[in-house]
């Protein structure tokens, strides 16, 4: 669920920050910390987790949910961009420590996999919710997708990334999408864009003019969402004023920036760029939606 992301953003940028470190310059010094800031801040962020959200239900016998057909799929996308995310960083993270390619592979790549799926079990036994086979299906493609490229170019020529703006559905569920735009970032869907950001640069083989550091993105977005199957509550300003909002999915076409490939010779930028590489920089875009296209600029 995307109520995780803002968790898992912080272990990534904790980790990242913690493996760029320079004090410690043997690789068994670099793998012990790695090794203790990685429990650390897994079981920290899982317990918190317990607390902040698992704590308001009761739980039950384990069973399942299947909550595919729910915010036309923006709950996927998020759980694929967040195992993604937490594989490339980790097979990041243990090559600096020194370990060797099968090991990034097996543990760092599946370590977002591994991660999602413990939450998924929490959420199995939550009357709140329950284990979702769509969202482990979605887990399982992020994974693959941090392995496969890791495999196939020892590099990620295409990412996975994500971009929020504030939506004008949130007033009207609060509880469900969010009060504050801190909240909205994670609940409200109408706000999200997923996107699928290709780096052409390195797929042409020769000697080329394109800059090294500029994508091309295509996006997932939705819009018109104020219940998750179907908007089930009137929406009402404080005037009596009623609105009825059509519900319908969006595609997008931009450009973007890989901070990946930006030369700098700063460990600490690198270990920067790393990090907000998650995140779609703003640029005008194409918007395909309810059969029309449009030109936003942001």
């Amino acid at each position: 669920m995307l109520r995780l992301k803002f968790i898992i953003f912080l272990f990534l940028i904790v980790n990242q920050s913690v493996f760029a470190s320079d004090s410690l310059s043997v690789f068994k010094k670099r793998k012990l910390t790695l090794g203790i800031s990685s429990i650390a801040l897994t079981s920290g962020s899982l317990i918190y987790l317990n607390q902040a959200w698992y704590q308001e239900y009761s739980t039950s016998t384990f069973h399942t949910f299947n909550d595919n057909n729910e915010w036309f799929q923006m709950d996927k996308y998020g759980h694929t961009f967040s195992t993604y995310q937490t594989g490339r960083l980790m097979m990041n993270a243990m090559e600096w420590a020194g370990y060797s390619k099968k090991h990034q592979l097996l543990i760092g790549g599946l370590s977002g996999f591994a991660y999602m799926s413990a939450i998924e079990v929490m959420d199995g036994y939550s009357d709140g919710w329950g284990f979702s086979w769509g969202d482990m299906s979605a887990n399982a493609l992020g994974a693959g997708m941090a392995i496969g490229q890791k495999l196939l170019w020892n590099e990620q020529r295409i990412q996975l990334k994500f971009s929020f703006y504030t939506s004008k559905y949130a007033k009207y569920r609060p509880e469900l999408l969010g009060e504050s735009i801190y909240t909205q970032i994670l609940k409200d869907y109408n706000g999200q864009i997923y996107w699928l950001s290709i780096n052409p640069s390195s797929f042409i083989k020769s000697e080329n003019k394109f800059p090294k550091w500029l994508n091309i993105a295509f996006g997932y977005g939705a819009d018109g969402m104020i219940g998750a199957s179907y908007n089930n509550v009137l929406a009402q300003d404080k005037d009596g004023t009623t609105h009825f909002f059509n519900r319908y999915r969006q595609g997008y076409f931009s450009l973007d920036v890989d901070f990946t490939r930006i030369k700098t010779k700063s460990k600490f930028l690198k270990s920067v760029f790393s990090c907000i590489n998650m995140i779609k920089i703003p640029f005008p875009n194409l918007e395909v939606s309810e059969g029309k296209m449009k030109f936003n600029y942001y």
